[in-house]
């Protein structure tokens, strides 16, 4: 794990649900066509960008309300899963 997820994640453990949800959204990335990829004990999800660049991190924040990337700067609810998916597909795309 690089030092900014380690300082992201340390001293929230994380529970399974969040895991599940992590697992849930990269199903529906799938499904859209996105390559994404579960990291650390399902602790991160790796989203590619179609075209070069970097990727997007995406971890469950705010209490475990919400899928977070761009250094929190963006966030969905964790409770639209398929929300959630088309907004990171629509996020990598630009």
């Amino acid at each position: 794990m690089n030092p900014i997820m380690l300082a992201a994640v340390s001293g929230f453990p994380q529970s399974q649900e969040e895991g599940e949800l992590l697992v849930r959204l990269r199903d529906a990335l799938t499904r859209l066509g996105v390559n994404a990829d579960l990291r650390d004990n399902n602790s991160a999800l790796l989203v590619r960008k179609p075209e070069p660049g970097l990727p997007v991190w995406v971890f469950i924040g705010y209490g475990g309300a919400y899928f977070s990337w761009q250094s929190a700067e963006k966030r969905h609810p964790v409770d639209d899963v398929e929300g959630a998916a088309n907004v990171l597909a629509e996020y990598i795309a630009k």
